[in-house]
């Protein structure tokens, strides 16, 4: 992720663009990382020290989402439809 893609995210997702605490920019930017990291693995089949990451991260994911969901229920309901994460 390059650092344009990373201010756009954090400018989105954020109440201003220095804004990057909210769960829903660590949500989204995480995501981003994700999904980076899914691609890499198309071409990287045998990388596990990488695939470990991975699993961190979808976990610390899982994790921001579970507190969204206890502290807003909406604000989960918007960054899931806007992220596509539910399949």
């Amino acid at each position: 992720m390059t650092k344009e893609e990373k201010i756009e995210i954090i400018k989105k997702y954020g109440q201003s663009e220095n804004d990057s605490g909210r769960p829903e920019v660590q949500i989204a930017l995480l995501t981003k990382r994700i999904n980076d990291l899914t691609n890499h693995f198309d071409n990287h089949k045998k990388d596990h020290h990488s695939r470990r990451g991975l699993m961190m991260m979808v976990g610390k994911r899982r994790r921001l989402l579970d507190y969204l969901v206890k502290k807003d229920i909406e604000r989960y309901r918007a960054i899931i439809k806007d992220l596509n994460i539910r399949k």
